[in-house]
C-alpha cells in the first residue's frame, strides 16, 4: 500500500489467538505479533499428545482417509464406493476432509481393505489377538469348557444365520474375552484387545482348528533350518509345564532371528507354545500398497501407503474408542482457555474497524495520508528502505470531531495492524506508572494493561493514546526512549519489571489530543517527547491547502444529509462543479456533470445552504485554533471554546432542508451553538458574544457587552489591569459550573 512517497507491506491474515507448544508447555500466541504468554492450565498440560494433533480424525500414526475408510468397512452396501465415501465425508464436517482429495484416498483405501478382507477370513483379526486366544484354548480351558463354549458358539451362529443377530452372541463374546484376559493376566502374558469375537468365530466355523497364516509358517520353517531351531525345541520340551517361561524363550529367539517380522511373531510364538492345537492354512495376503493417493501424511511416501487388514481396522477402532473422545475433551478445554484469554485481552477491541461513514476526502488523500506515510516510514519501515532503524512519534492535535482516531483506524486497517487504543480520560492524571498494580482505579488499570499488551505484542501494532490532554505529563515522559533510536520502554508485566526492546520491530506510536484540557487550560506535551514527534493539527489549514480544507467540511457532511447522501463518495471534481452551480457560477452547467444527479434542484438548494453553514463553521474553527495557540498571560480576551469541526458540520448538515429560508438557517446555527454553550458554564456568555461577532450578527448591545468583558478579563492567576494585586480577577473566562443557563440567556 502506498501512503504518499512510501510503500508499506500489508498484512491481510486475520489476527487470531492460538495455543502453541512452547518448550515443555503451551503458550498463548497472537498471530502476526510477538505476543507469548504461558498457559498454566493443568488439564491442557496433561493433554500433551494432542498438542500437535489439529484434527479429530488424524494423528501421526493414522491418516484421516484411513479413519474415514475404516468407519465404513462394516457398513458397505452395493452402492458405488465413491458415493458412500463422499456422503460420509460431507456429514463429518469437523473431521477435515477436503473434497476431491481425502474422499478419493478413502475410496482407494476402502477398496483395498475389502479385497484383503475377502481372502483373509479370520486372519483379519490382529495376530496378537489370535495368539492370545489360541494359548488360552490350549492351556486355559479344560475339555468340558471347550465342549460347552463350542456348542454354544455354533448354536448361536446358526440362530444368527437363520433369524439375524441376537444379543446372546455379544454376551458370549464378552464372556470369552474376559476368560482370555484373565488367563493372560494370570500367566504374565501380554494384554491384547478383546479376543472374544475372534474366538467365537473360530469355534462357530465349519473348519476344525485355528487359522494359520503363511507369514508365521514361513518364519518357523526358516528358523528350524538354523542351529538354534533344535536348541529352542529342546528347551521348550524341558519347560512343558511352564507356559510363561516357554513364551519368553520363544519370543526372544524368534525376535532375535527375524527382527523385521514383527507382524508374524505373535502367531509363530503361539504355534511353538501350543503345537498340539489343530490349525488350517490361509494363504491370502494380509497387506496391500495403495497407490495414487493425493493427501499428505508422514506415512504416505510418493502417494503410496501400505495397509494391513489385520492391523488398520483394529487401530482405527481403538483410536475411535479412546483417542477421539479424549481429543474432543481436550479441544473443549482448549477452546475454554482461549475464550478466557481472549476475553482478558479483549482482542476483538484491537481489530481496527473504520466507521462505515468514513470519507476519504481529497484533503485526506492529498495531504494527511502522505504526512502520516512520512511518519510511519520512520516508525514501521517502508518497502523502499532496507534500514532497520526505527524512531519517531505521530502526534495529531485538533479539537474534538475532526476524525483523528478515525483516520488512524483507517490507516491501521489498510496496513493490517493491530490498533491498541488507550483512553486518556480513563488513565487520568493520577496514572503515572506503566505498572497495572499501581493504577489508581480499575478503569486506569485496564488502560495500562492495554499498553503492556501492545508492548508484549511488539510487531504489527499501532499503539494509540487518545485524548492525551487528560493524561499526566509524568506518564507521557515514559514514552520518550520508545520514540527515539533506543526504541525501549520500561513496564511491568505480570508483576515483573521488564525492558521492552522494539528495535527493528513493526511498531508505531501515535498520540491524539485537544489543545485544551478538561479545565479549559491549554494543554502542553512534554518538550522532549514533542521533539521526537511529527505534530499536525487536523483542525488547522495547511499553507496552500485552504480550498481543500474548506471542501473537506462539505465532503464529510454529505452522508449526514438525506438529500446529499447519494453524492457521498462522488469524485471531487463533480462535487466542486455542484458547489459552483449552487453558488450561481454561470460557467458551471448541468451538462458538464459526468452522470445525471437525481433531484438536482433540491441538491443545489441544500448545497447553497450548506455553503453558508460551512463558512460559519470555518470561522468558528479559525477562532478556536487561534485562541488555543495563545499563551495565557498574553490573552486580551476570554478563551474561545466553541467547536467548528467535522462533527459540528455533520450535525448541522443533517438538519438542513431545501426549503429553509435565511432566517430559519441562521436560527438553526444559533440553536446548535446555544445548546453547545450550555456546557461552558460561566464562559458561555463570552463565547456566544464572540460567535455573534464572528458571524456578523452582533447587535450594538452585544458588541458593547463584549468590549466590557474584554476590558475586565484577566487570565487565570493574573490580576486585572488597574486593580490591586490582591484583588481577585473579575472573570477567569474558563468553564465552570456557575449558572450556564443564566449566562446563555443574557446573550
Amino acid at each position: 500500500m502506498r501512503l504518499g512517497r512510501h510503500r508499506f507491506a500489508v498484512r491481510r491474515e486475520p489476527v487470531e489467538l492460538t495455543l502453541l507448544p512452547d518448550g515443555e508447555g503451551l503458550a498463548f500466541s497472537v498471530s502476526g505479533t510477538g505476543y507469548r504468554r504461558q498457559a498454566h492450565d493443568p488439564a491442557l498440560l496433561a493433554g500433551r499428545e494432542f498438542w500437535s494433533q489439529p484434527l479429530v480424525s488424524e494423528s501421526p500414526a493414522l491418516y484421516r482417509s484411513e479413519y474415514l475408510a475404516t468407519g465404513l468397512l462394516g457398513a458397505v452396501t452395493d452402492e458405488p464406493l465413491e458415493q458412500q465415501v463422499r456422503r460420509a465425508a460431507e456429514a463429518a464436517y469437523d473431521e477435515g476432509y477436503e473434497r476431491g482429495v481425502h474422499d478419493q484416498d478413502a475410496t482407494l483405501i476402502l477398496a483395498a481393505l475389502l479385497r484383503l478382507r475377502a481372502g483373509a477370513g479370520l486372519l483379519q483379526h490382529p495376530a496378537e489377538v489370535r495368539a492370545a486366544a489360541q494359548l488360552f484354548w490350549a492351556h486355559g480351558a479344560d475339555q468340558a469348557q471347550r465342549r460347552s463354549w463350542q456348542r454354544r458358539a455354533r448354536s448361536l451362529a446358526l440362530a444368527r444365520s437363520t433369524f439375524g443377530p441376537a444379543a446372546a452372541l455379544s454376551e458370549l463374546a464378552a464372556e470369552l474375552s474376559a476368560a482370555v484376559a484373565g488367563f493372560s493376566s494370570a500367566n504374565g502374558l501380554p494384554q491384547t484387545p478383546p479376543a472374544g469375537d475372534y474366538l467365537l468365530e473360530e469355534l462357530a466355523g465349519p473348519t476344525e482348528g485355528f487359522a494359520a497364516g503363511a507369514g508365521a509358517r514361513d518364519l518357523l520353517e526358516a528358523f528350524e533350518q538354523t542351529p538354534g531351531g533344535p536348541l529352542l525345541a529342546a528347551d521348550l520340551r524341558e519347560l512343558a509345564a511352564d507356559l510363561p517361561s516357554r513364551y519368553q524363550l520363544a519370543t526372544a529367539w524368534l525376535s532375535a532371528f527375524a527382527p523385521d517380522c514383527a507382524a508374524a511373531l505373535p502367531e509363530a510364538v503361539s504355534r511353538l507354545c501350543a503345537p498340539e492345537l489343530p490349525r488350517y492354512p490361509v494363504d491370502a495376503p494380509l497387506s496391500e500398497t495403495v497407490e495414487g493417493l493425493l493427501g499428505s501424511h508422514p506415512r504416505i511416501q510418493d502417494g503410496r501407503l501400505t495397509v494391513r487388514i489385520d492391523q488398520l481396522p483394529y487401530q482405527a477402532a481403538r483410536f475411535r474408542a479412546e483417542r477421539v473422545s479424549a481429543f474432543r475433551a481436550f479441544q473443549r478445554q482448549r477452546a475454554d482457555a482461549l475464550a478466557a484469554e481472549r476475553s482478558r485481552l479483549r482482542l476483538d477491541d484491537y481489530r481496527p474497524r473504520p466507521l462505515a461513514g468514513f470519507v476519504r476526502n481529497q484533503l485526506i488523500d492529498e495531504v494527511y495520508l502522505p504526512l502520516i506515510g512520512d511518519n510511519l516510514a520512520k516508525q514501521l519501515g517502508s518497502a523502499d528502505s532496507a534500514s532497520a532503524d526505527r524512531s519517531g512519534l505521530l502526534l495529531l492535535l485538533s479539537p474534538p470531531g475532526y476524525g483523528k482516531s478515525t483516520l488512524l483506524e483507517y490507516v491501521a486497517d489498510r496496513l493490517g495492524l493491530l490498533m491498541v487504543r488507550v483512553d486518556g480520560p480513563a488513565l487520568g492524571t493520577g496514572t503515572t506508572s506503566l505498572d497495572p498494580d499501581r493504577a489508581p482505579d480499575a478503569a486506569a488499570r485496564r488502560e495500562v494493561e492495554k499498553i503492556v499488551f501492545a508492548l508484549e505484542a511488539g510487531s504489527n501494532v499501532l499503539l494509540h493514546l487518545d485524548d492525551i490532554q487528560h493524561v499526566s505529563a509524568e506518564l507521557l515522559q515514559k514514552f520518550i526512549p520508545l520514540c527515539d533510536a533506543q526504541r525501549r520502554i520500561e513496564a511491568v508485566s505480570d508483576g515483573v519489571a521488564r525492558s521492552f526492546d522494539l528495535r527493528g520491530r513493526r511498531f508505531a506510536v501515535s498520540l491524539a489530543g485537544n489543545p485544551y484540557t478538561s479545565s479549559g487550560q491549554r494543554f502542553r506535551i512534554p518538550d522532549m517527547l514533542a521533539n521526537r514527534a511529527d505534530v499536525w493539527n487536523l483542525g488547522e489549514v495547511l499553507t496552500g491547502r485552504e480550498e481543500l480544507f474548506a471542501q473537506s467540511f462539505l465532503e464529510n457532511a454529505l452522508a449526514a444529509n438525506p438529500v446529499l447522501a447519494p453524492l457521498a463518495g462522488s469524485p471531487a471534481e463533480e462535487l466542486r462543479l455542484l458547489v459552483r452551480m449552487a453558488s450561481g457560477d454561470p460557467s458551471a452547467q448541468a451538462d458538464q456533470l459526468a452522470r445525471p444527479v437525481h433531484d438536482l434542484d433540491r441538491v443545489l438548494a441544500v448545497l447553497s445552504r450548506m455553503r453558508r453553514v460551512q463558512q460559519s463553521v470555518l470561522d468558528v474553527n479559525r477562532a478556536y485554533i487561534a485562541s488555543a495557540a495563545q499563551q495565557e498571560v498574553a490573552r486580551t480576551e476570554p478563551p474561545f471554546l466553541l467547536q467548528g469541526s467535522y462533527r459540528t458540520m455533520a450535525a448541522l448538515a443533517a438538519r438542513i432542508d431545501p426549503v429553509l429560508d435565511d432566517a430559519e438557517l441562521e436560527a438553526l446555527v444559533d440553536d446548535h451553538y446555544l445548546a453547545e454553550a450550555q456546557t461552558l458554564g460561566g464562559a458561555a456568555e463570552a463565547n456566544l458574544l464572540k460567535l455573534a461577532l464572528l458571524r456578523g450578527r452582533a447587535t450594538a448591545e452585544q458588541t458593547a457587552r463584549w468590549h466590557r468583558l474584554c476590558a475586565e478579563y484577566a487570565p487565570a492567576g493574573q490580576p486585572n489591569a488597574g486593580q490591586p494585586t490582591d484583588h481577585p480577577p473579575v472573570w477567569s473566562g474558563h468553564p465552570n459550573n456557575r449558572a450556564p443557563k443564566a449566562a446563555v440567556s443574557r446573550v
